[in-house]
């Protein structure tokens, strides 16, 4: 019997079918492509880390930055799983590519909140 791993990455949503490059053309103006983590948290060791990372998720989400992040990204987010060895725990976090203006505001609201965490 093999056993097959589940990937260590998942859309926050139904993925957009865009194709991206660093510099792109949108509504007539080119705009760079920034690439964020825009949340992070860490799940202790458990049997199936997704299914208790569901809520998380979810609660970022529906917060006031995770419902921002979601309507400006030019890609659907992702979420990324990492394991941390000294813990038996698991690392997560949330991918966004977003725009120039639309990454320097959320640097200048929410940037420093999620490093401190």
């Amino acid at each position: 019997m093999a056993i097959v791993d589940k990937p260590n990455n998942g859309y926050m949503g139904e993925p957009k079918n865009v194709t991206l490059n660093k510099y792109m053309v949108i509504n007539d103006r080119v705009h760079e492509i920034h690439k964020v983590v825009v949340h992070r948290f860490m799940m202790g060791d458990v049997e199936d880390p997704d299914l208790y990372a569901a809520e998380p998720l979810i609660e970022w989400q529906n917060s006031e930055m995770g419902k921002w992040v979601m309507s400006r990204a030019v890609e659907t987010p992702e979420w990324h799983r990492h394991l941390e060895p000294i813990t038996y725990g698991y690392h997560y976090a949330i991918v966004a590519k977003m725009k120039d203006v639309d990454y320097t505001f959320w640097q200048l609201k929410w940037g420093n909140a999620v490093d401190r965490k």
